[in-house]
């Protein structure tokens, strides 16, 4: 992957194409790891990780939520889970308050793929980090401690912080 374009421009757009190919080299990471697995005979996709994901996080979610969560139709998750469901990650049950709900849950198998997927992807994550010397891995840790903050607030304002507090 080449390094980040160094070109004449603003800070912003510097540390905007530099953060690029970090989310670019992840991607790679989480790829390796996804399809480096025991259980990889059938590489998953992204979406069908994205819904194992979001059972794994609220085992029993409603297929309704599901579709909310991964900004899918119906139909789509739908075939995600038949996929899912054939490699034997993933149980459909009817939902117990309404028979016309169907709830999701993983199987051992799912979470055990889950479990093997996270233990790769930390375990590059922890030698890339290892290697770096203690002041850029203190820098790396604020810098992705505020970058955490600003993703979760609201249009980039964490109310926390004096810098992106809007005046009322």
């Amino acid at each position: 992957m080449p390094a980040p374009d160094t070109t004449p421009g603003t800070a912003s757009d510097v540390t905007s194409r530099s953060a690029g190919c970090i989310t670019e080299l992840l991607d790679v990471l989480w790829e390796h790891a996804r399809n480096s697995t025991s259980h990889a005979t059938t590489p998953l996709s992204t979406s069908q990780l994205r819904l194992l994901y979001a059972v794994d996080r609220d085992d029993g979610i409603r297929m309704r939520r599901a579709c909310t969560v991964l900004a899918s139709s119906p139909s789509n998750v739908s075939r995600l889970c038949d996929r899912l469901q054939a490699m034997g990650f993933l149980e459909r049950h009817p939902c117990p308050g309404s028979k016309r709900e169907i709830t999701l849950k993983l199987t051992a198998a799912g979470k055990t793929h889950l479990q093997e997927i996270r233990e790769k992807r930390d375990a590059m994550l922890h030698r890339a980090i290892e290697n770096l010397d203690p002041a850029e891995r203190n820098a790396l840790g604020e810098g992705l401690t505020a970058l955490a903050a600003q993703l979760r607030s609201p249009a980039g304002r964490d109310p926390d912080n004096p810098r992106t507090r809007q005046a009322a």
